[in-house]
């Protein structure tokens, strides 16, 4: 009995002993007052000095100096670690928080964003499933009905919110492939009915589902860069014809590329008329259908089987927060949904959906927070002025650049990419281009990315950043204007 109450009070003060080193991982309330008004200080200066900010560093150790800061036994002060953030990450690369970031299809920021995050890292409310969560899940699937009532598509639809396009994709494939009944010996009769100017993340979706043998059909695009509808009616024709089955079609609410909105309507008849499914990929252009003006644009975006949106592009979030709408509610439990005995003590609700059975995920951040809070404190009228200011500015700059001698322009904008190329009177033009990309994006002001269509290379403005405002696309112009002189008079 004395040996075991001694073993006992040693394993006490073992356990006592870890525990003091242990409550440093729960500071006290000083401690995290300190490191607040730090981290504040911090966030306040980044955001402050935004206009005085370059959209583009380029470092020679390309970020290799936060290898310095690699993980040990011993801690390090915050200001320390911040220092490194900044020199190390935040001034490295592209500042996706800049107003003069115009490459790729930028993402947002918002700060109400950010205190979001903050409110479900510190509660870290676990958004999965209802049971553990049911504010936190009804909460997001609140925010899912919002955007399928958006979108037109009827209430008993349901869907996920995602890390992204790529994830919300990947989910709509699947889907199809459950809703459509395929089976394995069949995926190599497939097809996918595509565009050259889709996402790469549906093809990625298509190998990550098992579907790499099925075949893409590339439908031509028209003289404006839409899916050309009377090609693909014919390609449909033609593989039913040769017994393959026509399985997905995907059209694009803007496109990466050019920002170009395919013709939703007439590819919702097609679809509806060969019983194919039918998905858009609006991760770009979705949520401009808060704009009444371009109500005709979206006509049909309601008879689509699936949608993926993505609120960090033109709701301006931060990145990771994608979403995806689906119709058919049975085939996406029918393709997710797993249960464990561990998870014999959830209780069920049947009016709400839990996240984690339409979702490869069933760990997953409480993103809706994220969502809900700048909605809510802004109200959608900010938004839609941001979304039409974006517009505005993209035909200002597309109306502007053909001004300057020796410049061109693809199509008129749908939304708020431009494609641009300066035409030398002699010389390799796609050479120049290329110069004149490297050229804006060393100045540093402004960041722009480039694109081949083809054989033709070009160069991409997309105003999507909610902090892009005139100044942007005067300096944008300036710099443009001067680089290509500084190139025209160079004698490389």
């Amino acid at each position: 009995m004395l040996k075991t109450s001694l073993f006992l009070i040693s394993m006490i003060d073992k356990i006592k002993e870890q525990e003091k080193i242990a409550l440093l991982l729960d500071p006290p309330e000083d401690q995290r007052a300190t490191w607040n008004r730090q981290i504040l200080e911090h966030t306040t200066e980044f955001l402050n000095s935004l206009d005085d900010a370059n959209a583009y560093y380029q470092n020679e150790d390309k970020g290799a100096g936060i290898l310095n800061y690699d993980i040990g036994d011993e801690s390090s002060s915050l200001p320390e670690l911040l220092n490194g953030v900044k020199s190390h990450i935040e001034e490295d690369g592209i500042n996706p928080a800049s107003g003069g970031h115009m490459g790729y299809i930028p993402g947002g920021g918002l700060y109400p964003s950010a205190l979001g995050d903050y409110l479900a890292a510190i509660s870290n409310k676990y958004a999965g499933i209802f049971f553990p969560a049911p504010g936190a899940v009804r909460l997001e699937n609140m925010l899912l009905r919002w955007m399928s009532k958006l979108m037109g598509f009827p209430e008993n639809a349901t869907g996920n919110l995602t890390s992204g396009g790529s994830i919300s994709n990947l989910i709509a494939v699947v889907t199809a492939r459950e809703a459509k009944g395929i089976k394995a010996a069949d995926f190599h009769r497939l097809v996918i009915y595509l565009s050259d100017q889709a996402h790469h993340s549906l093809q990625k979706a298509l190998r990550i589902a098992g579907l790499g043998e099925a075949q893409l059909r590339y439908i031509p695009l028209d003289d404006q860069l839409r899916m050309d509808v009377q090609e693909l009616k014919s390609a449909i024709e033609k593989d039913q014809e040769s017994d393959l089955i026509p399985f997905i079609i995907n059209a694009s609410m803007g496109t990466t590329n050019t920002g170009t909105i395919d013709p939703i309507s007439e590819i919702a008849t097609v679809a509806a008329n060969c019983n194919i499914w039918y998905h858009v990929d609006a991760a770009y252009g979705g949520f401009f259908k808060l704009l009444p003006e371009l109500e005709k644009e979206f006509e049909g975006i309601d008879q689509t089987d699936s949608i993926t949106l993505d609120p960090h592009k033109c709701l301006f979030l931060p990145f990771g927060t994608g979403a995806v709408l689906i119709k058919n509610k049975k085939a996406l439990y029918q393709a997710h949904q797993y249960t464990a005995d561990y998870l014999q003590d959830l209780v069920e609700v049947e009016e709400e959906v839990n996240p984690a059975d339409v979702s490869p995920e069933l760990t997953k951040h409480f993103r809706g927070l994220r969502l809900w809070l700048p909605l809510k404190l802004f109200g959608l009228n900010p938004f839609k002025a941001a979304l039409r200011e974006k517009l505005l500015l993209a035909n200002y700059f597309y109306q502007e650049i053909q001004k300057i001698p020796g410049f061109k322009v693809g199509p008129k904008p749908d939304l708020s990419v431009a494609i641009f190329r300066f035409v030398p009177e002699s010389g390799d033009a796609n050479a120049f281009n290329e110069k004149l990309i490297k050229a804006i994006q060393d100045d540093g002001r402004v960041f722009l990315s480039s694109t081949t269509l083809d054989g033709i290379f070009w160069i991409r403005v997309a105003v999507v950043i909610f902090r892009t405002h005139l100044k942007h696309l005067d300096l944008l112009l300036e710099i443009i204007k001067s680089e290509a002189g500084t190139l025209l008079n160079s004698k490389d």
